[in-house]
């Protein structure tokens, strides 16, 4: 890896395009699939992804949390529809016109704004209107009175209301009567809207939950956000509804190894103290990086196959961990954060349940000191340089060259994220 020994992500894109294939058929025809990349994708990249779904035909387009997002996916060259599901401030009108940003519209003076800066670039604003149907965040209520609103809305000149969407806040529960509830709640928005002759081609209402446990209310647009990097929402889904692939691993290698003697005190305040003589290896990451202070005496990490825990406290550049039963560890030896080596496994899952984090947070804080080292489906072998911005480096899928049939479903051309851990199902 040359100069990413310290530590890089290696995101397997291919994983990616098979979580997106998957989604697609648990929801079938009759509806396009939306990537939520924003946060760069969790922590994952939101160009090489965004890229990875140009031509895609079933991707109608992508999501991000503001129009800071939106335009660095423009200007990387981004074309498909990008919809800012936060809010775009006033003094941002004028840029969303300009680069055709789709943005969430949830009040009569913003859908105003945008026509207006629409007007003068002589444009058209594309206005996606939020419903709060039970998540207590942005959006108009679910009334008569904001139906009304939104009818007039849709009549304003250089302004197109060319969706309307809500958010599930309760999906990945195991009770799904709210659910339920916010889903009657739309529809009887869209009927509303319907008695006064406004039609909107787009709706959505479908997250990653939702996709996974009501797949019925995909309507014209889906929005895959966690399940597109190959985590579930919550451990209350139906997992076997929907196969995923992990698609981020984390790698570092040794930086020392030594002895200690039994009572030496190891990292910050000595938490932890040798009961015995002891080998200990360096891990030149640390909370810089975004590895967790709160795994400090409780994480681990994979070296020759093995699991190696983590001894003291987590520094914000280096960690300790045991290597004292793990034969012929050295200066330079794999270290797995995250990912398998051997029969091993460490996910994100662990590491969150560990830390006391969520893993949806714990992929997005990943530092951008982290390169981030791309695989891609199909191509040719060998190392590219991608032009996404990001440091030189990135490697191709392994193995052989040229497309290779997965036993998941997915379609030839993409090649396989990885070898299995061991045996075992991941």
């Amino acid at each position: 890896m040359g100069r990413h020994n310290r530590v890089y992500a290696k995101i397997d894109l291919g994983a990616v395009a098979y979580n997106m294939e998957q989604m697609k058929l648990r929801i079938g025809g009759g509806a396009q699939m939306v990537a939520v990349i924003k946060t760069d994708g969790y922590g994952h990249g939101a160009v090489p992804i965004a890229e990875l779904f140009e031509k895609t035909d079933y991707v109608w387009g992508y999501a991000v949390a503001t129009l800071e997002e939106a335009v660095g996916l423009r200007e990387a060259g981004i074309r498909k529809p990008i919809l800012v599901l936060g809010c775009v401030f006033p003094d941002q009108y004028g840029e969303m016109v300009s680069y055709e940003i789709r943005a969430a519209v949830y009040t009569k003076e913003m859908a105003t704004g945008m026509a207006e800066a629409a007007k003068k670039k002589n444009k058209t604003a594309y206005l996606h209107i939020k419903i709060d149907t039970g998540m207590g965040r942005i959006g108009f209520p679910a009334s008569d009175e904001s139906a009304d609103v939104i009818a007039e809305i849709a009549k304003f000149p250089y302004a197109k209301a060319e969706g309307m969407f809500t958010h599930f806040a309760k999906a990945d529960e195991t009770d799904k009567a709210f659910t339920l509830k916010q889903h009657e709640r739309f529809i009887r928005m869209q009927k509303a809207l319907e008695e006064r002759n406004t039609v909107i081609p787009y709706l959505s209402c479908d997250n990653s939950a939702g996709i996974i446990d009501f797949p019925e209310f995909k309507h014209h647009l889906v929005r895959a956000g966690i399940s597109l990097y190959g985590m579930y929402p919550s451990d209350e889904v139906d997992k076997s509804a929907v196969c995923l692939r992990p698609a981020l691993e984390l790698i570092s290698h040794v930086s020392y190894v030594k002895e200690v003697e039994e009572g030496t005190p190891i990292s910050y305040g000595g938490t932890f103290t040798a009961p015995k003589r002891m080998r200990v290896a360096t891990i030149p990451v640390g909370y810089g990086d975004g590895y967790p202070r709160t795994l400090s005496n409780k994480g681990a990490v994979l070296i020759h196959g093995k699991r190696a825990r983590v001894l003291g406290r987590v520094c914000m550049d280096q960690f300790m961990v045991d290597v004292t039963d793990i034969p012929n560890v050295r200066f330079m030896d794999q270290a797995t954060l995250i990912g398998c080596d051997g029969n091993e496994r460490i996910s994100v899952e662990e590491l969150s349940r560990l830390s006391g984090r969520f893993h949806y947070e714990f992929v997005c804080c990943l530092g951008k000191r982290i390169p981030r080292v791309y695989t891609l489906p199909g191509e040719a072998c060998g190392p590219k340089d991608m032009e996404y911005g990001m440091p030189s480096g990135y490697t191709l899928p392994g193995e052989a060259c040229g497309p290779k049939d997965m036993e998941y479903g997915m379609p030839s051309g993409y090649t396989s994220p990885g070898e299995a851990c061991g045996s075992k199902d991941i």
